[in-house]
């Protein structure tokens, strides 16, 4: 235990002694600390995570490129170790979306330079050929982008980080995301499905029964997993007739680690008939009279999938908050086409 307090408060001196070469910008101190840094935030515990994160974050912007990065992964973990993520999320997501527009910089340098397949970002050591062609700043935010993801995703897995996002910047990131992805083939999904997650009311129509449902998604970042709750709010819940998830398939979908397989109970369709891939995001759901609406059909064929989170450490859920009165379903079903017009 003396060893393990004594690791645990090394951890902390480093992010003091840090702090104060930074703010005095003294070069062979920061690295110094930095280095005592990644070598003892394996040792940080529950409470020094939560005392660092904060005072690292707001440390972002005054941190050189090179690091900068490595520093955004720590407050990342902090936060995976139980930091509160809701006062660090803007420094993050402030440099994220500085590194987004050099990247963007790097991407069209790229290209004016005789393009061809764009570097792996996790490849390793860099060529150094790479900073002469598209410019150290703009090299540093490619390279360092996945770190970004990796910090970003952290704090967006926390809902009061999701709530509190200007949805004016959430429009702006993702813009910046689909348009790096665009230009080099590298999708950063995890960024970009992140960004997507909804915690918001949600419109579902069974179709055969004519029945309606108002529910309330968190957490949820992909259709598989709300593929699965929805079965198991409404299949077990004894709402509608189908096959229900087990409660192990269900509960990986909200907050149990792991995956179970699982078989699809529903065909997810749009209000004008088009499918709701699995494969992509209740952001897929279109807005109808203010609220997403979400149409099920019987399943044209068997699917089956390993159920489960799509970001293990974002909890998810789906509340069924009232049935709908028979005339309000058919009146919303009314409006509803089926696949085939």
């Amino acid at each position: 235990m003396i060893f393990e307090n004594n690791g645990r408060e090394r951890f902390l001196e480093a992010v003091t002694d840090f702090e104060a070469a930074v703010r005095e910008r003294d070069v062979d101190r920061s690295e110094r600390a930095f280095g005592e840094l990644y070598r003892s935030i394996g040792e940080a515990g529950e409470q020094e995570a939560g005392k660092a994160a904060p005072r690292l974050a707001a440390l972002l912007p005054d941190v050189p490129p090179g690091p900068r990065g490595t520093i955004a992964v720590m407050v990342g973990a902090c936060v995976e170790r139980g930091a509160d993520a809701v006062p660090c999320a803007p420094y993050v997501f402030a440099e994220l979306a500085e590194t987004l527009a050099a990247v963007g910089e790097f991407c069209e340098r790229w290209e004016e330079t005789g393009g061809g397949d764009f570097p792996d970002p996790d490849a390793g050591e860099p060529d150094p050929a790479l900073f002469d062609r598209v410019g150290p700043e703009q090299a540093l935010a490619w390279l360092t982008l996945p770190q970004w993801e990796m910090a970003s995703v952290a704090m967006l897995s926390h809902a009061a980080v999701r709530t509190a996002l200007d949805g004016s910047l959430r429009d702006r990131l993702l813009r910046a995301v689909g348009s790096v992805a665009e230009a080099s083939g590298h999708s950063f999904k995890c960024l970009a499905y992140a960004l997507l997650v909804l915690d918001e009311p949600l419109m579902v129509l069974h179709r055969p029964t004519g029945t309606g449902y108002a529910m309330r998604m968190g957490g949820i970042g992909d259709n598989f997993q709300l593929h699965t709750l929805l079965a198991d709010v409404l299949v077990g819940g004894g709402h509608v007739p189908g096959r229900a998830p087990s409660a192990q398939e269900a509960a990986v979908c909200r907050d149990q680690p792991g995956q179970v397989h699982t078989t699809g109970s529903f065909n997810l369709v749009t209000p004008t008939g088009e499918w709701v891939w699995n494969e992509g995001t209740p952001s897929d759901i279109p807005v109808v009279d203010g609220v997403r609406l979400l149409v099920l059909d019987p399943p044209p064929y068997e699917r089956s999938w390993p159920s489960g989170r799509f970001f293990p450490n974002m909890t998810g859920d789906l509340v069924l908050e009232r049935v709908l009165a028979p005339e309000e379903a058919g009146r919303l079903l009314a409006g509803c086409v089926t696949k085939d017009g």
